[in-house]
């Protein structure tokens, strides 16, 4: 769900159509596979396929100059060590026929490249955010496996905080520099609006000082487990974790606020939260202070949803609209009540 802006890319969606067919030249054994958009908003993502080998691979163009080289080189090795090292399912880089995960094309006037991957299909299915007795036990697996991630990140603290990926702190959230626009220019921000959550805002950014940046609270994360990343393999009873376009650096504790993206209104949060919770702490504890902060996140990520969606012009931010603005005010009253 990364973006820098408005939702709008220089060239036209045939352009990357066409960086796409080239990017597949760089690959051993895709001559018989055909290309088709999935999706086309942050990256360009794409279903290469062979239906008579019932093989299917998914490649993403990458944005340019969203990411560098070495970012996404970083993201890719993460990636790897994720696989090698952990329990979780994540879908793998590919290398292409030089033996490199990520391949470059150059098209336009301008000779800029377009950065490629190529990762494993993941079968399965999103969860299902209108069907609550499901959810809630589909969280706790949620929390097992975000557990597993953030132990694995907290082993290698020191070895991750040498690559290159995005920090995600109060400032580039919600804060003034934020990278997907300021909250302030959401839709429905009315005047009343904007001072309610002026007043939050003010309140997470003094807590989080507080609550502090320590290597067991904070280090290379997803940012994005959001139901639309993870996909249930219901025979495994397993979570499978996609789209690491926005893992970088921020708290462990953000990685769930992310999971209740666009749901954090709704009035079986609660039990997602004792669920998530459950699941977690069977694999990693968290402290009481961790705990009693969840709120705070879970703010901040929906005043960081609602910059997202005045930024965009997209069918997502066009449903969400004003309405998701609305619905944030009783949020945040609550949690001014819980911590001013």
């Amino acid at each position: 769900m990364s973006n820098t802006g408005v939702n709008t890319w220089e060239s036209p969606v045939e352009f990357f159509n066409l960086v796409s067919q080239r990017a597949k030249e760089l690959y051993d054994g895709l001559d018989d596979f055909t290309v088709e958009l999935l999706d086309y908003s942050e990256n360009a993502t794409y279903l290469v396929k062979n239906l008579e080998a019932n093989e299917k691979r998914i490649l993403r163009v990458c944005r340019p100059d969203y990411h560098s080289k070495e970012e996404i080189e970083s993201e890719v090795k993460w990636l790897q060590l994720i696989d090698a090292d952990t329990e979780v399912v994540v879908s793998k880089p590919i290398p292409g026929s030089n033996g490199e995960y990520l391949q470059s094309v150059t098209l336009d006037e301008n000779n800029r490249e377009y950065h490629c991957v190529l990762f494993t299909f993941l079968e399965g299915e999103t969860p299902d955010v209108d069907n609550e007795d499901k959810l809630v036990r589909v969280f706790k697996e949620i929390g097992k496996t975000t557990a597993c991630f953030h132990k694995h990140s907290i082993r290698n603290w020191e070895r991750f905080n040498q690559i290159k990926r995005p920090i995600w702190n109060y400032e580039s959230l919600i804060g003034d520099n934020p990278k997907w626009g300021r909250w302030q220019d959401g839709k429905g921000i009315s005047p009343e609006r904007e001072e309610l959550l002026n007043r939050v805002s003010t309140v997470i950014e003094k807590r989080l000082e507080k609550f502090g940046k320590g290597w067991e609270r904070f280090g290379l994360i997803h940012a994005d487990l959001r139901h639309a990343n993870l996909l249930i393999d219901n025979e495994k009873k397993l979570v499978q974790v996609i789209d690491f376009d926005d893992s970088g650096f921020g708290w462990y504790l953000y990685d769930f606020a992310a999971s209740l993206t666009f749901i954090e209104h709704r009035s079986y949060v609660p039990k997602l939260i004792e669920a998530w919770l459950e699941g977690y702490q069977s694999v990693r504890k968290l402290s009481e202070e961790e705990v009693n902060e969840i709120p705070t996140f879970i703010m901040m990520r929906r005043m960081q949803l609602i910059a997202w969606i005045g930024s965009r012009d997209n069918e997502t931010a066009a449903e969400l609209g004003a309405e998701y603005s609305e619905q944030t005010d009783q949020m945040a009253k609550d949690y001014l009540e819980k911590f001013n």
